[in-house]
């Protein structure tokens, strides 16, 4: 065995929500997957708890009275996975840094793989998933098309079926933390860095216990984060619909004068032609507006410069920092 002083430090970071009925499990997959670690590597282990309302702080003071490797922060009010990810990212001081979700749907073991990927020299490994249990097949088509459409608008650089499991080196890390935007989708950010990249595989599992905190109206405000922080093409939609339609309503107009004016006839009057006008004249203008409201939105939001979380409760050996 290597010599501690001499061994390099992997941070695991687990954001927590309301997770006291799976933390058990956490705890000793977590000290198991550490214990195997420290044969090559020191470990530590950061939980950040994003604001729960059940026991899980109190849990994760518990274990860091119990293993000097724990560390933990208690998050001033439920500020949301990715920006509890963000402060787990800053207090991490490996030279490598894992995320995982506290559900371990991601398993620990998977790690091992990364950190031999992480020694042959890449700087991000991403763990994408090869196949998914215990969730539902509208969870699974969604996912799969989420994924699909963002390569679509645009943006290449987000990894196909992966999520915030991931290893990142600390070069990539320091890149990662230069990136102070209020609304993040993390792993489009992770992709956007580049550096060098591998993948492992592996199969996601079912919750172990509780239940999933990103119902379908969390994942919705994700999935519009994530595609108005990395791509204008929904703005460039938005104006190329209009051109369309702005011909579409020119040749009519031509058509119209042509009956009249060459032909000798006009156009029988009714009220189809003007509604299927102002209707698409209006749906059009709606919609355009509300894409512009998004990123117009998302700009008030940057400007205003405000800290990305605020921590009220530490362990012992957590020191400040500002954030």
């Amino acid at each position: 065995m290597l010599e501690q002083h001499s061994m390099k430090l992997i941070s695991l970071v687990v954001p927590c929500f309301n997770e006291s009925a799976v933390f058990p499990h956490l705890k000793t997959a977590l000290t198991s997957i550490a214990d195997e670690l420290s044969a090559k590597f020191r470990v530590e282990i950061v939980f950040v708890d994003d604001g729960s309302k059940d026991s899980t702080w109190t849990q994760i003071c518990a274990f860091s009275e119990e293993d000097s490797r724990i560390r933990g922060v208690s998050l001033s009010r439920n500020f949301g996975h990715q920006l509890a990810l963000t402060c787990g990212y800053d207090l991490a001081q490996g030279d490598a840094v894992v995320c995982m979700d506290a559900d371990l749907q991601d398993p620990p073991e998977a790690i091992i793989q990364m950190a031999e990927k992480w020694q042959e020299g890449y700087d991000i490994v991403y763990a994408v998933r090869a196949k998914r249990e215990g969730e539902t097949v509208f969870k699974l088509l969604t996912a799969k098309l989420f994924y699909r459409i963002m390569r679509f608008l645009g943006a290449h650089n987000v990894q196909v079926d992966t999520g915030d499991f991931r290893l990142m080196s600390r070069t990539a890390l320091d890149a990662l933390g230069k990136m102070r935007e209020q609304h993040r989708f993390i792993r489009g950010m992770v992709g956007w860095l580049g550096f060098r990249v591998a993948e492992i595989e592996y199969e996601r599992k079912a919750r172990r216990a509780g239940v999933t905190k990103y119902p379908l109206k969390k994942m919705m405000r994700l999935a519009v984060d994530a595609i108005v922080s990395f791509s204008i093409t929904p703005l460039r939609l938005s104006f190329l619909s209009a051109i369309i339609l702005s011909a579409v309503i020119l040749g009519y107009m031509f058509y119209a004068a042509a009956k009249h004016f060459i032909i000798g006839t006009s156009l029988v009057p009714g009220w189809t032609s003007l509604i299927i006008a102002v209707v698409a004249l209006g749906a059009m203008n709606l919609i355009s507006i509300g894409i512009l409201g998004e990123y117009v939105g998302r700009i008030y939001e940057e400007v205003k410069k405000r800290p990305l979380y605020f921590i009220k409760g530490r362990t012992s050996n957590v020191q400040q920092k500002e954030n």
